[in-house]
């Protein structure tokens, strides 16, 4: 998910907490927890500065989203809380784990994937059934946060049915995904998930061979053809992996790739992430400047 949906989160989760009781300093150190917990995960961001050797796209929702970190960063939040608030409170290590669990597991649901089962495995779990950009969710936490200003008595209350209503959100969405992707399992050596923007609706990029359809379908209508594209199987990548080392991380990485091998560049792309005429994953080298 994005930054703004995973702070969305965290303060949904501090918001489900009661509060009457707690003074100025608890109130901190359960802010701290909730919205920082949210968002460690995505720390590897800072991997782009020590990065030589074009590996910041395995990097990048590695480790750091592993489900076996999590009662790590829990234990940091914990910590901190101690360090900064002088509150010592075991539920804070329960509400950090929580929402890291969250952030690492919502990550699973859209096409960027996750290195879920790191250091145990290195590949990157993706359903596709969620957009990275979800206003759906914006909309349930907006609500949430809408009703708890007119009752504040009764916000836990408020945020504890958002993410009741949340949890149904990815449900019904994944579900939908599921059998989509299903009616496509026998007829593609490939198959790929990425949810659109408009809720229910998917694009389905399936490979067979050496092409790959982009499909925009839903359960209500009939599948429309986006894109077709030709990929070159028969191109020779050793020269692209050796000038291009961020293109190798990208094979390596993605489900599968469109291989481009014509009079102008070699390179590889991601067709998940293909939008009017071509994909923001796309690495390559000019032919021409080619040594």
């Amino acid at each position: 998910m994005d930054t703004i949906t995973h702070t969305l989160f965290g303060l949904s989760l501090y918001g489900a907490v009661d509060k009457k009781d707690m003074d100025k300093n608890t109130k901190g150190a359960y802010l701290l927890t909730a919205v920082g917990a949210s968002q460690i995960p995505d720390i590897d961001v800072i991997s782009r500065l020590w990065d030589t050797e074009g590996l910041y796209q395995m990097w990048h929702r590695g480790i750091t989203h592993s489900i076996f970190l999590t009662p790590v960063w829990a234990l940091l939040f914990f910590l901190l809380s101690l360090f900064l608030f002088k509150v010592k409170d075991k539920k804070l290590f329960l509400l950090g784990w929580l929402a890291v669990f969250i952030h690492d597991t919502s990550d699973l649901f859209n096409a960027w994937g996750t290195g879920y089962l790191e250091p145990f495995s290195n590949i990157r779990i993706t359903f596709g059934t969620i957009p990275i950009v979800d206003l759906v969710f914006w909309i349930i936490i907006g609500t949430a946060f809408i009703f708890s200003k007119r009752n504040k008595l009764k916000s836990p209350y408020y945020f504890k049915m958002a993410w009741a209503f949340l949890l149904l959100h990815v449900i019904v969405q994944s579900t939908q995904g599921f059998l989509i992707y299903k009616q496509y399992d026998q007829q593609y050596d490939q198959i790929a998930l990425s949810a659109g923007f408009i809720p229910w609706n998917y694009s389905v990029i399936a490979k067979k061979e050496d092409k790959v359809t982009i499909f925009n379908d839903n359960l209500f209508s009939e599948k429309e053809i986006q894109y077709v594209l030709q990929s070159n199987e028969s191109a020779d990548l050793d020269k692209l992996f050796s000038q291009r080392k961020e293109a190798k991380t990208l094979y390596e990485w993605s489900p599968f790739v469109v291989l481009v091998d014509d009079d102008e560049k070699l390179g590889l792309y991601d067709p998940r992430f293909y939008r009017n005429g071509q994909s923001f994953l796309f690495e390559f080298i000019e032919k021409n400047t080619e040594r």
